[in-house]
């Protein structure tokens, strides 16, 4: 009996025997997954790296610093008067010139009309050709041309972003467009014969009645006399 029990003993010692290897070696398969997955963290740390370097290196956007561009500040102001007269904008903020560096460092920096949040939408008024020595430098005195670049800016980026027409027009309740004034309904960007200053210009009812709805600066004219001194009396504040 006593051997039995001694052969019974000797297979129990094994079974454990057997066991611990087995967990050594569980041990062992977890290290080399657990090496193998810091591994793979590290080569995807590396990545980010190299993502992140990549983006330094194309710059960050930024509101436009202040002076840098008079002339398309100088605009945003005159249309910014019309955006208070006619909107009421998220957080009653003006809209902004926003400056994104060329990725690619060929072009300069584009200058984009911008919600106050940065969100911008269309194609960049290009602060290049109003740079002091850029090629080709704007004739003197330019202003119109610069007020009308930026008012079409900044309609695209409103009506794109709030989805809703701007301006529009009091008496037709149609959308109007930057155009020199005096314009007719025939009239193309270019046309030599357009030098009168920037207004909205509205393409009138059915009857074909376009006419010259404000200049461009200057919208809140035309609103209805309660709103119009509602609005000077916001302007004192």
């Amino acid at each position: 009996m006593s051997g039995r029990a001694g052969t019974g003993d000797r297979g129990c010692r094994g079974e454990p025997g057997r066991a611990e290897a087995g967990r050594g070696e569980a041990r062992r398969g977890e290290a080399r997954r657990g090496e193998a997955g810091r591994g793979e963290a590290g080569r995807a740390e590396a990545g980010r790296g190299e993502a992140g370097r990549a983006e330094a290196g194309r710059g960050e956007a930024g509101r436009g610093e202040a002076g840098r561009w008079p002339e398309l500040e100088a605009a945003l102001a005159v249309v910014n008067r019309d955006v208070r007269a006619t909107l009421t904008l998220p957080g009653r903020e003006p809209l902004i010139l926003m400056v994104v560096p060329d990725p690619d460092g060929f072009d300069g920096d584009q200058v984009y009309v911008a919600m106050a949040d940065g969100r911008s939408h269309g194609n960049p008024v290009h602060s290049d050709d109003l740079e002091e020595g850029a090629e080709p430098e704007p004739e003197p005195g330019d202003a119109a041309a610069v007020l009308t670049g930026v008012a079409e800016a900044a309609q695209e980026t409103l009506m794109e972003l709030l989805w809703q027409v701007w301006p529009l027009c009091r008496e037709h309740g149609t959308g109007m467009h930057p155009r020199p004034a005096g314009t007719s309904g025939d009239w193309y960007p270019g046309e030599t014969a357009a030098a009168g200053p920037p207004v909205w210009w509205c393409r009138g009812g059915r009857a074909g009645d376009c006419h010259d709805a404000s200049l461009i600066g200057e919208l809140a004219d035309t609103l209805p006399g309660k709103e119009r001194r509602a609005l000077r009396r916001g302007r004192r504040r």
